[in-house]
């Protein structure tokens, strides 16, 4: 069961009315890492979790992605103002001008409908939890590119908010799969010989390592001198 809390997370402010940026952060309402993809991927890879706690954690953090949905859409609005101007609109806003009377469409920033092809499920909690650590790393990624395009006040005090409450979900996500690591698709890791190989096809002649004892490549540290 859900409840509607009529105050916001965070209280959402805007310096002054900016419809093309209002496009842009269409990204975080109906684009592939935003708000809605998030909080449905986790709505519904819940349903099949047996430990109590980490289905808690996928449903706790669903909900408040809707939260985090709710917040977009309302800055979305403020952005968007009151004045239907198609004439002037961004390729992506057009339509909010002309036929949702400036309500947040479920889209990107290009126009593009949100799709449930966004969605990432497969019933194996290991994958499921290394797909939702990717997703709120991309959201957090998605929204550093926003702040950085913005000098409203009031937009990127929100924007900061909701990058690092992914950051705090990313975190929880990774907690979760420790407690995991060893179950499902990574019950029987690295047992066969073949998963062994580990190709260096960078190097001349194509080397690999195959002994008794292989170790994958190991990388040099950014700063060491080659």
């Amino acid at each position: 069961m859900f409840k509607h809390d009529k105050k916001l997370l965070f209280e959402v402010k805007v310096d002054n009315v900016n419809p093309n940026y209002a496009t842009m952060m269409q990204e975080q309402l109906g684009g592939p890492h935003g708000e809605l993809k998030a909080a449905l991927q986790y709505l519904s890879q819940s349903m099949r979790i047996k430990d109590k706690e980490i289905k808690d954690l996928f449903l706790d953090i669903a909900a408040e992605e809707l939260s985090h949905m709710e917040m977009v859409a309302t800055t979305v609005n403020l952005l968007n103002g009151h004045e239907l101007d198609a004439k002037n609109a961004t390729i992506g806003n057009i339509q909010a001008h002309v036929s949702t009377g400036l309500t947040p469409m479920l889209s990107n920033a290009s126009g593009f409908p949100w799709t449930a092809a966004y969605i990432e499920e497969t019933g194996d909690l290991v994958a499921d939890l290394l797909s939702n650590i990717s997703a709120e790393q991309r959201a957090k990624v998605v929204y550093e590119y926003l702040y950085r395009q913005i000098d409203d006040k009031g937009v990127r005090q929100t924007i900061d908010f909701l990058l690092n409450r992914e950051e705090a979900h990313n975190t929880m996500f990774r907690e979760a799969l420790n407690k995991v690591k060893d179950t499902g698709s990574n019950k029987s890791w690295g047992v066969t010989a073949d998963s062994k190989l580990y190709f260096d096809l960078s190097s001349p002649g194509g080397q690999y390592f195959n002994s008794e004892n292989a170790q994958p490549p190991s990388f040099a540290a950014p700063n060491a001198k080659k």
